[in-house]
């Protein structure tokens, strides 16, 4: 397997879900949280909850050389990036078995290798 090294495994989460659900879904979240990052301390390099997508500002080129931004995120979807967790690991699958660890009750995550930096 080819080595893979640095990862962001990002979080998708449907947040009207999170809002609707009891206060109590939101603290048995964060307690499988701590528990995925005391499990995998060795992995991670990083991590953190993201704001609520009405807190993002996105910015795209306006193709002359300036910038258009608008509150929001780019695109109107059901799952948002809710946080990240920065990981390093010896190969795809060890960086896969690592996301399979996360908790995402209300969505999903996404794994990409950093190619550069990091």
């Amino acid at each position: 397997m080819t080595s893979v090294g640095k990862c962001l495994v990002m979080i998708y989460d449907n947040e009207a879900a999170w809002a609707a659900a009891d206060p109590s879904v939101a603290e048995a979240n964060h307690q499988r949280h701590q528990a995925f990052a005391a499990a995998n301390g060795a992995a991670l390099r990083g991590g953190a909850q993201l704001g609520e997508s009405d807190t993002a500002t996105s910015i795209r080129s306006d193709g002359s050389g300036g910038f258009v931004v608008t509150d929001g995120t780019f695109v109107e979807t059901k799952e948002v990036m809710g946080g990240y967790y920065l990981i390093e690991a010896a190969d795809l699958d060890e960086a896969l078995a690592i996301a399979k660890q996360v908790p995402a009750p209300m969505g999903g995550v996404e794994v990409r290798p950093i190619i550069n930096g990091g």
